[in-house]
């Protein structure tokens, strides 16, 4: 009781103290229609020449250890060299369960991501989950601002205080090198008591339209910071009553289309920049492969009859939910041809400095010996040049 008195009263003062102090500055542009509008995309064609394995690095996005890069940290290897997609940075290392993996402070922070930057030919996506609440790298107790809870936000259902807290989020996040969130998730809060969503209030809201209404908002504050948006988890993980963290995750029973329904809204607006894959099965839609590696999930269901034609990033590929079940080659065969674009390899369940090069080889053989086609690496390639284009054009 004690501790959630606590949480009530630190949330009030959020509001208070963080929230309230910037209203002023943001209705204005709040009322005068910021964040709506058209926005031009930039040409699908204006892509620089790459070989095939460059095509596959852009295709991987991981993680690594360090606060401060020097030569033998292998990610300046896999970006300058290999010249991968993006990278993830953690405040924690979950592997060995400590603090200050990647991130430590605002000043440390910048400089990290600066010389990440300075490392790539092309630009790199640098992402972080930043969803606020439960789920934030970046903790007001190393100094940035402090977040809420998306269920906290649902439940307060105000418009204008959701679009301070996602100002606050993606404001920081530009402030600080990044340039896509894992954010905000689209699950609905169908079980309050679901390990991975409802018991961490990651879920707006059960209401479907307020789960688009509040994800719209963070759609537009993001974009407006040229910060990259992903829903997740796809096609959805809110009914769940197990974390695909930990292992086996089997939504067949529990699963509905409603759970669609924000996806479905929020793609036919144009205010869908990226999705990330669940790892869940369902066996009605697909009796063998969870939805990661699934192409009736990510073709069938997303691309086809959603209509979903951007980046599409799998959830962490180290999570036991997938490496139960596969190795690590079929895991990544299985998911490009599911219609995945980018692979996202942590490196923070476990640990493999050459998963880079292991990846690129493993794909190239896929390709060279016709188990994966080299158009199927083309489109995946030409969507995620196009989302870094757009970045790089302001939205």
């Amino acid at each position: 009781m004690n501790d959630i008195a606590s949480t009530d009263q630190s949330r009030r003062k959020f509001l208070k103290g963080t929230l309230l102090a910037g209203a002023a500055a943001l209705c204005a542009p709040l009322l005068a229609g910021c964040g709506g509008g058209s926005r031009t995309s930039p040409s699908d064609n204006n892509f620089p020449p790459a070989t095939l394995e460059q095509k596959i690095a852009q295709m991987l996005l991981v993680g690594f250890r360090g606060t401060a890069l020097d030569e033998s940290n292998y990610i300046v290897r896999d970006i300058r060299t290999h010249r991968i997609g993006g990278v993830i940075l953690f405040d924690r290392d979950a592997a060995v369960g400590t603090y200050g993996r990647n991130i430590t402070s605002p000043a440390q922070l910048q400089a990290l991501t600066a010389s990440l930057r300075a490392l790539s030919a092309t630009p790199l996506f640098i992402a972080v989950d930043q969803e606020g609440g439960n789920v934030c790298r970046l903790k007001q107790s190393c100094g940035f601002p402090p977040t809420v809870s998306a269920y906290y936000l649902g439940t307060l259902n105000n418009p204008i205080i959701t679009r301070i807290c996602a100002d606050s989020i993606a404001t920081t996040l530009a402030e600080n090198g990044f340039n896509m969130n894992f954010a905000p998730v689209l699950d609905l809060n169908i079980n309050p008591l679901s390990p991975a969503i409802g018991k961490m209030e990651r879920s707006f809201s059960a209401d479907p339209a307020i789960v688009a209404a509040h994800a719209r908002i963070f759609v537009e504050t993001h974009d407006k910071n040229n910060v990259a948006t992903c829903f997740k988890h796809f096609p959805g993980h809110g009914s769940a009553t197990s974390d695909s963290h930990l292992g086996f995750v089997d939504v067949t029973d529990t699963w509905s289309d409603v759970e669609l329904e924000p996806y479905r809204t929020l793609i036919t607006e144009g205010n869908c920049r990226m999705v990330m894959t669940a790892h869940v099965f369902n066996r009605k839609i697909d009796p063998d492969l969870p939805a990661t590696l699934s192409h009736p999930f990510i073709t069938g269901l997303l691309r086809e009859q959603l209509g979903f034609d951007g980046v599409v990033v799998t959830d962490d590929l180290q999570m036991k939910g997938l490496t139960q079940f596969f190795n690590y080659e079929t895991i990544v065969e299985k998911s490009i041809l599911a219609g995945v674009d980018i692979i996202l390899v942590s490196n923070n369940l476990s640990y493999d400095p050459e998963v880079v090069p292991t990846t690129i080889g493993l794909v190239a053989g896929m390709v060279r010996s016709g188990r994966i086609t080299e158009e199927r690496i083309d489109n995946s390639y030409r969507r995620i040049m196009a989302l870094k284009n757009r970045l790089a054009a302001g939205g």
